[in-house]
């Protein structure tokens, strides 16, 4: 089993800033991809952010321009840096990986949450 712990979560003023660390238990290279997601109460979870075979992105809109998802392969560590957070982004944020299965990614494991609270 992998597993995966996020951190980093917080509450923040609009405007500002935070970065999510997602910390795997074996080395992330071995992943096809991995991801960031988020659910609001009330809502039904999301797609963030992507990172695919090593560097492939791709973001939501509502993230694109202020989210950045990258790796470092040196801590086994997946990351999602936030800036000019707004009230929208508060969420329970998720961490996943992915594997290729008949041609196309599929999810295999996810961590427990970790919590993002905007103010305004």
């Amino acid at each position: 089993q992998v597993q995966l712990v996020e951190s980093g979560g917080g509450l923040v003023q609009a405007g500002g800033s935070l970065r999510l660390s997602c910390a795997a238990s074996r080395s992330i290279s071995m992943f096809n991809g991995m991801g960031w997601y988020r659910q609001a109460p009330g809502q039904q979870r999301e797609l963030v952010a992507t990172i695919r075979s090593g560097s492939i992105t791709n973001y939501a809109a509502s993230a694109q321009g202020r989210f950045t998802i990258y790796t470092d392969n040196a801590d086994d560590t997946l990351y999602l840096q936030m800036n000019n957070l707004k009230t929208e982004d508060t969420a329970v944020y998720y961490c996943n990986t992915e594997r290729i299965l008949d041609g196309t990614f599929v999810q295999d494991y996810w961590g427990r949450g970790t919590q993002v609270t905007v103010s305004s």
